[in-house]
């Protein structure tokens, strides 16, 4: 069976980039959600296995979003997809319970991996 991924971006460009790099795969898209506040709203609902965030995206930021899906749901494995590489970053992630980080642009084995450390 699949694991299920909600992905959280404000970019058309990357919900393609994400599916094409998921096809073919262990991982199928159960969602998509261009803000934060709509993945906090319907995360429940998905049930999601992982789910990629953002961290710049219009309204509520992606890190805000993580946070209050992992105090609801504190079993959620969030893996941060960003452009925005650096330590700070990384840190604050990491201190609100994000599984992992991985860079835009983005090639199919890093994801991969950093899903399978997320998961484990």
């Amino acid at each position: 069976m699949k694991r299920r991924v909600m992905i959280v971006d404000d970019s058309r460009l990357v919900r393609v980039q994400l599916e094409d790099a998921l096809a073919g795969t262990d991982y199928e898209v159960a969602a998509y959600c261009r803000s934060g506040e709509d993945a906090i709203a319907r995360y429940a609902e998905v049930a999601p296995d992982l789910v990629t965030m953002d961290i710049i995206m219009q309204g509520m930021d992606g890190i805000d979003a993580a946070e209050i899906i992992l105090k609801e749901h504190p079993d959620a494995r969030i893996v941060m997809v960003s452009s925005l590489a650096y330590e700070d970053t990384f840190e604050r992630a990491r201190k609100i319970g994000a599984r992992g980080f991985v860079d835009k642009p983005f090639y199919q084995e890093q994801l991969l991996k950093v899903f399978e450390e997320a998961l484990a």
